[in-house]
């Protein structure tokens, strides 16, 4: 897998708990009685007759060929496990509510397994394509003290559709995941059938994906034309990334990330993390022991806020930042009076923070252009047309001109070559700004 999947599956994973387990995280909680409130697919029917939810989801999102692109991923999602507690009567078990035995303590609740389903790679001109999904039951026993814990699981059973059709020199891809279980008569058996916090995770090769949210001025109009079913792509990964593309039940934007100073899960977005934090540590012992019995998750949750320094509370108050804190500069003027062998016009300028306006954009270390090789251009920079690169530096020369080295987004030796230094160099009207939404 390419750079930044370890970024976007942070997010995929609050995203797949997304309201699992609210505060208080007990069982006896009227909130916790009624869960699973984001990307549930019910069995067909389930919507209609009033016992479960819709049971699809539809996205569509636009792809910019760089060549013959090929799309993979994975689709996740939660399968529901029933957590029952009997208690030992020596010759057989009793199913129980609840079941203690000296500091332990175990109720009967409904937990989950994740579940990830790989999309091979496939070349999007070769869709349309289905992929059957397909989760095993199961039954698992645990003996405790004084009883034991069963676990079931229902079978589960969906289908991945993809398709794709040109759209204004685009490809608008449109995928679906729908669940194909068998019609069920209640609401127990069709939240034990349905997929729990669906959501994909899609890779792009051999092209890009474009903004849904912020598309640039040619690609506007394709983007207006695709439509969501019960989901909200964007795309995913580091800033300037466009090769992964998350597609969540719950509204994000692109890009998103975990904030560096949240330290675990708290599965309930209503809250700020250090509120949240300081209401359960003004839980009770026995409050807290009941959270303790209703999921494991929760006992960590408990464990993690009792056990936090008070520098990682402290760093949970955020960051602040100055809003009206000017730009970064530009590559500075050298003083009139300053020769250019003067090595004080040398410790003017810093190539790796410097920057230069390129049509009103700013450009700088980091920035994502592509590139149009002109007039200037020899043999071998033609070979680099429409290619996507990374700025790494800006320098000026004497006669006031500037220079932007670059690296190519596609080259498995980029890394390399920034650390040499050893960088491809273009002219500012050489070079088109892909402009990324501010974080």
């Amino acid at each position: 897998m390419s750079t930044g999947w370890d970024r976007a599956r942070a997010v995929a994973d609050a995203v797949l708990y997304e309201g699992y387990l609210l505060y208080p995280y007990r069982a006896t909680s009227g909130k916790n009685q009624s869960r699973w409130q984001f990307g549930v697919l019910g069995p067909p029917g389930a919507e209609q007759s009033g016992v479960g939810e819709h049971d699809a989801l539809s996205a569509q999102v636009l792809v910019r060929p760089l060549g013959e692109p090929t799309v993979s991923g994975v689709v996740r999602f939660l399968q529901l496990q029933h957590r029952g507690v009997e208690r030992d009567l020596g010759d057989r078990y009793e199913p129980v509510g609840e079941l203690q035995a000296g500091a332990h303590r175990w109720l009967r609740w409904d937990e989950a397994v994740e579940c990830e389903v790989a999309i091979d790679a496939v070349p999007v001109p070769a869709l349309p394509r289905v992929v059957e999904i397909g989760v095993p039951a199961g039954n698992d026993v645990e003996t405790v003290d004084g009883g034991r814990l069963v676990r079931t699981r229902r079978s589960l059973r969906a289908a991945l559709s993809m398709s794709v059709e040109p759209d204004d020199g685009l490809l608008r891809l449109t995928v679906e995941v729908r669940n194909t279980a068998a019609p069920v008569a209640d609401k127990d058996e069709a939240i034990a059938t349905s997929l729990i916090g669906t959501h994909l995770l899609l890779e792009v090769d051999g092209g890009e994906f474009v903004s849904l949210l912020e598309p640039p001025d040619p690609a506007a109009a394709a983007a207006g034309r695709c439509r969501q079913h019960r989901c909200f792509p964007v795309l995913a990964g580091p800033p300037g990334a466009h090769h992964l593309m998350l597609v969540s039940p719950i509204i994000l934007y692109d890009h998103p990330e975990i904030a560096e100073q949240s330290k675990g899960d708290l599965y309930d977005a209503c809250e700020i993390d250090e509120i949240l934090t300081l209401r359960i540590m003004t839980m009770t012992e026995e409050e807290k022991a009941a959270a303790r019995a209703t999921d494991t998750r929760a006992a960590e949750i408990i464990d993690r806020c009792d056990s936090m320094s008070p520098e990682a509370m402290l760093g949970l108050h955020g960051v602040l930042r100055d809003p009206h804190a000017a730009a970064p500069p530009l590559i500075p003027e050298i003083p009139a009076d300053v020769d250019w062998w003067d090595p004080e016009a040398d410790n003017a300028v810093h190539p790796e923070s410097d920057a230069v306006l390129v049509n009103g954009a700013r450009v700088a270390r980091g920035s994502r252009v592509r590139l149009h090789p002109s007039r200037r251009a020899d043999a071998q920079d033609l070979f680099y047309a429409d290619r996507i690169a990374r700025v790494m530096s800006v320098h000026a020369d004497v006669e006031g001109g500037s220079h932007i080295g670059v690296v190519l987004d596609d080259d498995p030796a980029a890394d390399l070559h920034d650390w040499y230094g050893r960088y491809l160099y273009f002219a500012p009207d050489e070079v088109e700004p892909l402009v990324e939404r501010s974080q």
